[in-house]
């Protein structure tokens, strides 16, 4: 029961408050590293496949988990979709989007940990959450594909959706994840360790998404003529 409270009630929101706090303290204490500190001039091409492949993949899987997670079962229904629509959404066209997430972070894995001038430059939190998301991806997988295959009875928006929506109400009841399959309860954690370790990395360049550029003037250049 200790192990239960604290994996599932006590470790979620102590993620959340790093996340929080971390991110106020990073933004006040360290502007001048808030990016994402590319490596394009060393190597381009594995670099613009896979950021592609994986922001691509990753925003319709981040819609989602939101969608799964934050929306009823009850009202899903009343919009008309039922339970056989909803498993081909979640896991088919889920899964696509998963498999092109997983693949563009396989190669910039790849590019990472392969290429000694990316890795001289990255430094230990940049292969970490490297890692960190490969291994979240790779269990989200594996969750969507297979096990669902293999308990096509387990339905998650009845455990881990209800104490998920539990967190942000503050009734958490842990008892919804104890007999969640192995698979989804290790990407759920994965998932709350990296909104912990979000702050201190380069995901932090996810926030600062420069909306200024559509709004700026064209820069001009003009040819300067020689006498």
């Amino acid at each position: 029961m200790m192990l239960e409270q604290f994996l599932w009630v006590i470790f979620p929101y102590m993620c959340l408050v790093i996340f929080i706090i971390g991110h106020i303290f990073r933004y006040r204490t360290d502007q001048f590293n808030w990016t994402a500190k590319s490596s394009e001039f060393i190597e381009k091409k594995q670099l613009m496949i896979g950021s592609l492949l994986f922001h691509l993949g990753i925003i319709p899987v981040i819609f989602g988990h939101i969608s799964g997670l934050g929306i009823p079962k009850t009202l899903m229904h009343a919009l008309g979709v039922n339970d056989h629509l909803y498993h081909i959404g979640a896991v088919y066209i889920g899964g696509i989007f998963g498999a092109i997430t997983f693949l563009g972070m396989l190669i910039l894995t790849f590019r990472r940990f392969t290429m000694r001038n990316v890795r001289r430059l990255s430094s230990a939190s940049d292969l970490i959450v490297n890692l960190m998301l490969f291994a979240l991806v790779c269990m989200g997988m594996f969750a969507t594909l297979v096990t669902n295959a293999v308990q096509p009875e387990f339905d998650y928006r009845e455990t881990i959706s209800i104490w998920f929506r539990g967190l942000f109400i503050f009734r958490v009841d842990p008892s919804l994840m104890r007999d969640v399959p192995l698979s989804f309860k290790l990407h759920v954690l994965m998932g709350f360790a990296i909104f912990a370790f979000w702050p201190f990395t380069r995901l932090v360049h996810v926030w600062s998404v420069p909306l200024n550029y559509v709004r700026r003037s064209y820069i001009l250049y003009r040819r300067h003529k020689s006498n």
